[in-house]
């Protein structure tokens, strides 16, 4: 995920803060505005570190909307170059990945986020359940299914949200059991 969340030649905290906030958080930021300017309307000097410039942007009330949100996220992740190799350094300074969450709080790095998401195991648990219900069932998650996600992940709390109940949970669950199979050519 560290590779697809940059670009070729630099890490991108905006995309990994996206990334993250949807694949694992499920609380993916709002949709952009209707009234966001062009990337070339909104363009900061390229030879600021990433962090001064993603502030710079977020100056812009259209922008910050949604970057408020992604990139303290994505900075947790800045120990990781572009290939999701560890650094300490980038261009002689010391990398500075403290982040931060959308209820406001920070933290530091990789080991700072996972202390997040194991403070709310549930955010994480059903968003996985959702993936694995998506992936299941060949169609994506509709609000009918939404019962029996919140059935998977309380029956996999009850056992310390271990993989294993969450499986079970989710092959046992009305929209695995009671799915259609595809006809037949």
């Amino acid at each position: 995920a560290l590779t697809v969340t940059s670009y070729a030649n630099r890490t991108s905290p905006v995309i990994r803060g996206h990334w993250i906030l949807e694949n694992i958080l499920g609380t993916p930021p709002p949709p952009p505005p209707p009234n966001i300017p062009t990337l070339e309307e909104v363009a900061v000097a390229a030879d600021l570190p990433i962090r001064e410039r993603l502030a710079a942007h977020r100056e812009k009330a259209a922008c910050a909307t949604c970057h408020n949100v992604m990139d303290p996220v994505g900075f947790a992740l800045e120990n990781y170059d572009a290939v999701g190799q560890w650094r300490e350094f980038e261009f002689g300074a010391a990398v500075d990945a403290t982040g931060g969450v959308p209820d406001g709080s920070e933290f530091v790095g990789i080991e700072g986020l996972e202390d997040k998401i194991l403070a709310r195991p549930e955010l994480f648990v059903r968003t996985l359940a959702e993936k694995l219900l998506t992936y299941g069932l060949g169609r994506g998650i509709e609000p009918s299914d939404a019962p029996a996600v919140r059935d998977i992940v309380r029956t996999a709390e009850g056992d310390g949200y271990r993989f294993s109940s969450l499986v079970e949970a989710l092959v046992t669950s009305p929209p695995f059991t009671q799915r259609m199979s595809a006809p037949q050519n």
